[in-house]
């Protein structure tokens, strides 16, 4: 009966664990595990849409996604250039908004 307690104690500190490190995700600001998927399929969106535009010299953009904030960087040939990625960019399912830092050379 004593080993039953203690098997019940320790399923309980780990779900209080848990717990506490769960919470903590939400108040350091970090995404969740669910946002993170959905980041990665924007993500995933964004960067197809500019591998698809025959403009773009995709493999010079990155992007990256958080909280369904886009994140554009790398460089690319011309200031048209910069803000075709922009739009594209803003123009796929789930962005919030984009922020656009490739540098134009």
């Amino acid at each position: 009966m004593n080993t039953r307690y203690r098997y019940v104690g320790r399923a309980l500190m780990v779900f209080a664990v848990s717990g506490v490190i769960a919470g903590c995700t939400v108040f350091s600001g970090r995404e969740t595990a669910g946002e993170y998927v959905d980041d990665a399929t924007v993500t995933t969106k964004v960067n197809a849409q500019i591998v698809n535009d025959a403009s773009l010299k995709s493999s010079q953009i990155n992007v990256e996604t958080m909280q369904d904030i886009v994140q554009l960087s790398g460089f690319v040939d011309s200031a048209r250039a910069k803000e075709r990625a922009g739009e594209i960019a803003r123009n796929v399912d789930g962005v919030r908004s984009v922020r656009n830092n490739i540098i134009v050379r």
